[in-house]
């Protein structure tokens, strides 16, 4: 192991794309943990680099081989490892890149540690979409002093929507068995997480290759486990939201003062409000039916924030199209938007298809979701003033404040100590900025009249939303 060594086993991992790839993430961190492994800040000077890939759009591809240049600066004699779907996709030209020691796609990863010890001169490839035990067999996340952890529950995609590389990278579906998931999220719990993340490549697809139980049946589950104080679901198709499941998530609704364990945000990839679009896509269902379930939300579940995934530019997508996605969103009053210009994907349908749309336009119209998706968290931010909100203390964020997040999913940032950290607190909400709250703890409703403002907590460094946090 000369050329990990010097650097005493220490790695490093970068992380582009879903949530899926978080918990992937985690997850191959705790197995060189395991082997006596230091894991390092990705900045920093490491014997091992992992990226774990995303290829949903041309720019993950650049930002994959990006973070490849950048690893072998830092450190030139280090083992350089690419995973994801990038490197299950296109494993020889990831091969090629410089400094490329490991190509692992979606298969061998519980192996990882032994591949990089024996790693040599020569590029090893190891790809394959994998059966089920790939993904379940890796261990749950070592505990970090993070507060939140992801939950990988299921693997793979059956729909093979016009635009999308995922099934090719990711495999058909398939599921972990609920004892290994129950298994895995008491671990979590033990270690200290309050807050578990529930996801999956195509999360609602959960149970079917197990002929049950469904996704429905598995939260309910989860939500009888000791000790876990918040669960939050991660991206579910609409057609997969069913109303057993809008039933289980509004089951721990707000009621006599106490707060659900279900976090009231649920993301739904809409990607077109034009039905020409949504059909030319592949999708299952028409802009109609999307806003009949955000109305069905709504209703079963108070202050529930609808947040959506959009993508623009698709092959054909007119003007008048465009404008049909952005009013859909605006009157069903949405949380935000995650907004994607469409790219075309070797080996996808759309790759091929006639009327591709000019960069410039698809630019343009992505600029003008961007700002409605801003407007739209704002809107509901606001909403929020004058309230008093439960959240999950995570970390310090600038000149005394700490900050986290709302089961809404809207951040939060307040005066707190390190002793809070993990703690559920309540927050009165004295302001709002850039679509972010401004507030105090408190203990009951009266205590959240305060004296802040906005300009008080800017003298004190209060930071900007991140992009990640607006969903560009």
């Amino acid at each position: 192991m000369d050329r990990v060594s010097p650097l005493e086993k220490t790695v490093a991992f970068h992380t582009l794309g879903c949530r899926v790839n978080q918990s992937e993430t985690a997850s191959l961190a705790a197995l060189f943990q395991a082997r006596g492994y230091r894991v390092v800040d990705w900045d920093q000077a490491a014997g091992v680099y992992v990226v774990n890939t995303c290829t949903v759009t041309a720019t993950g591809d650049k930002k994959s081989r990006q973070a490849v240049r950048q690893a072998v600066r830092r450190n030139p004699a280090a083992v350089v490892v690419v995973t994801g779907c990038y490197a299950e996709v296109a494993p020889q030209e990831v091969a090629a890149l410089p400094g490329v020691s490991l190509v692992v796609g979606h298969t061998g990863r519980a192996g990882l540690v032994d591949l990089v010890e024996a790693a040599g001169r020569q590029v090893l490839v190891v790809t394959g979409a994998g059966d089920r035990k790939t993904f379940c067999e890796l261990p749950s996340p070592v505990g970090t002093g993070r507060t939140r952890a992801f939950l990988k529950v299921q693997e793979g995609c059956n729909r093979f929507c016009a635009y999308c590389i995922v099934p090719l990278a990711r495999g058909r579906e398939r599921s972990c068995p609920p004892p290994t998931v129950l298994a895995q999220a008491a671990e979590l719990v033990e270690q200290g997480f309050r807050e578990i993340v529930v996801t999956g490549t195509n999360t609602g697809a959960y149970g079917r290759d197990l002929g049950g139980p469904d996704l429905a049946g598995l939260l309910a589950r989860l939500a009888a486990l000791p000790g876990l104080a918040r669960i939050r679901l991660s991206s579910v198709e609409p057609e997969e939201v069913t109303d057993r499941l809008i039933e289980v998530l509004a089951g721990g609704t707000p009621s006599s003062g106490a707060y659900p364990k279900f976090c009231r945000h649920l993301h739904l990839p809409l990607q077109s409000g034009d039905d020409t679009v949504l059909a030319a896509m592949g999708r299952r269902y028409t802009a109609q039916g999307f806003r009949d379930l955000v109305r069905s939300l709504k209703a079963a579940i108070p202050q529930v924030a609808v947040t959506a995934d959009v993508m623009t530019g698709f092959p054909g997508e007119s003007e008048a199209a465009h404008r049909n996605t952005c009013r859909l969103v605006e009157e069903e009053e949405l949380a935000g938007l995650h907004v994607f210009k469409y790219s075309p994907r070797r080996g996808t349908a759309a790759a091929t298809m006639p009327g591709q749309v000019a960069a410039p336009v698809k630019e343009r119209r992505s600029r003008e979701l961007l700002a409605l998706g801003r407007r739209l968290a704002r809107r509901f931010a606001l909403s929020l003033t004058g309230s008093v909100v439960e959240v999950l203390v995570e970390e310090p964020a600038a000149a005394g404040l700490y900050t986290g997040l709302t089961d809404t999913y809207v951040r939060v940032f307040f005066p707190a100590a390190p002793a809070d950290r993990g703690r559920l607190v309540r927050v009165g909400v004295t302001g709002e900025r850039d679509g972010s709250l401004i507030g105090r703890m408190v203990e009951n409703e009266k205590d959240a009249e305060s004296d802040h403002s906005p300009s008080d907590f800017d003298a004190r460094g209060f930071p900007g939303r991140s992009s990640r946090d607006r969903g560009e």
